[in-house]
């Protein structure tokens, strides 16, 4: 009688290692690149609020200011299409830091524009670089990440980068892009990808070394006494012997091919699924970060009490996202993600049709909390639900589209605002957000706590 021993794959090694300091130190640093993102996004409403008074720009102009600030005419959408593929060729670190570095130097550059066009075209440069950040960040910490505990330092690498005040100005957004590629530099890209359709064959030399700085062990691999002991344990603790030989790892079943995720279940329904929830999430997410300041103005607040409102209510955006740490693990993400969307309509309508200061800060505030759990459990699960080979693809490609929205947002959003008025304009966002529930609720797949293998299986 013969018997086989079935060896874990890396993967399944991935997801038994503990939590260490290479996972620690990845989070933080998709964290401060992160920052550009929501320092991009959120500066644009009030640097519209700030040089339309300035510079006396007609009703007319100020949709064209929001929209270049967003996305440049197809900038982020370019960047997130093009690095998003580069991405799955190249890894995940190498993209990362080609995103950090086009960001850092057009956004230095902006800060001696001296006049609105300037600005407005020096950040659409700057918009190219970070049009893929945070779906790259996604994909990089999924793969990296052990399936229990990586929605909460995905959920981590948000709230820090929320932690950055947009007020600090260009230069200090540049300063951080030039800081987080050297962190990135120590932390390896994840073995996943390197290991897709390619077996364990780089096991151990390589795969040990750098499953055992995952796993935290610092003298992985410098040989000696001391540095062999370090690999022994690493390589316990993934599951196989040091000097056992390495079994193949069969190639994705999902293959490389991006049609995969168009005509192979269970991908294009939930290529299908993700593409029409970019279109309409970035109504109420970004639709309410950067009009804010419009719709206080529009309700008759002068600009400074408006910009002071705008800063209180944004103090729910850290503070959401902190909230979403305890609830990203312990709630199933697809329903996190529903019932989060459906109170952001509710109270967007609340905020909308709020007729007394301390109202319009209650529900402003509100709103804020519960839209960044809602983004924190969105940008987790958009990774989850992809295979490894085409997960940038398929997350920087769909979420690609929530940057043309963002372009055509103002054009759609601010005539209703000018025309009939803040409540009227947050019902349009409320029925996105209805539609963005159900889209989710109905299509999308459970992945809280399974291993990205398991949700990912080829089911025909």
């Amino acid at each position: 009688m013969t018997s086989s021993v079935v060896r874990p794959t890396v993967a399944a090694r991935m997801n038994r290692l503990p939590i260490g300091r290479t996972h620690k130190l990845a989070t933080v640093a998709v964290g401060l690149g992160l920052f550009f993102d929501i320092y991009e996004v959120f500066l644009a409403g009030v640097l519209a609020s700030v040089l339309v008074q300035e510079f006396h720009l007609s009703k007319a102009q100020t949709p064209i200011l929001l929209s270049s600030t967003f996305v440049g005419m197809f900038g982020m959408f370019v960047g997130a299409l093009v690095l998003g593929r580069l991405a799955d060729r190249v890894g995940r670190r190498r993209a990362f830091l080609l995103n950090l570095g086009i960001y850092s130097v057009f956004s230095l550059l902006g800060a001696f524009s001296f006049t609105p066009i300037m600005l407005v075209v020096l950040r659409f440069c700057a918009g190219i670089g970070i049009g893929a950040e945070p779906p790259l960040a996604d994909t990089y910490l999924s793969d990296l990440l052990p399936a229990r505990r990586r929605g909460r330092f995905i959920a981590w690498a948000y709230t820090i980068s929320f932690l950055g005040v947009p007020a600090a100005g260009f230069f200090f957004g540049s300063l951080v892009g030039a800081v987080a590629p050297v962190r990135h530099r120590r932390v390896a890209d994840h073995v996943r990808l390197r290991c897709v359709g390619r077996g364990d064959r780089l096991f151990p030399a390589s795969i040990v070394a750098g499953i055992a700085a995952v796993a935290g062990v610092r003298r992985a691999y410098e040989g000696g006494r001391g540095g062999r002991r370090a690999v022994r344990v690493a390589g316990a603790i993934a599951g196989q012997s040091l000097d056992e030989p390495a079994a193949e790892q069969p190639p994705s079943p999902a293959g490389t091919r991006i049609g995969t995720l168009f005509f192979r279940p269970p991908y294009g329904k939930r290529t299908g699924m993700m593409m029409i929830f970019h279109i309409l999430q970035t109504l109420g997410y970004y639709g309410f970060g950067t009009l804010v300041p419009l719709v206080l103005a529009a309700k008759g607040y002068p600009i400074v009490q408006s910009l002071l409102f705008s800063a209180v209510s944004f103090l729910g955006y850290p503070i959401g996202s902190l909230l979403s740490l305890p609830l990203v693990e312990r709630v199933e993400r697809k329903f996190l993600v529903t019932f989060s969307v459906l109170g952001m309509g509710a109270l967007g309508l609340a905020f909308g049709y709020s007729g007394s200061t301390a109202l319009v800060l209650v529900f402003g505030f509100l709103y804020t909390c519960v839209s960044n759990i809602f983004s924190n459990s969105y940008h987790i699960y958009q990774a989850e639900i992809f295979p490894t080979a085409l997960r940038s693809t398929a997350a920087s490609g769909t979420y690609a589209l929530s940057r043309l929205t963002s372009a055509a947002m103002p054009f759609v959003l601010v005539p209703v605002l000018n025309s009939a008025g803040a409540g009227v304009m947050f019902a349009v966002v409320a029925t996105a957000m209805v539609l963005v529930s159900l889209t989710v609720g109905i299509l999308g797949p459970r992945t809280t706590g399974r291993p990205l293998e398991a949700v990912n299986a080829v089911t025909a």
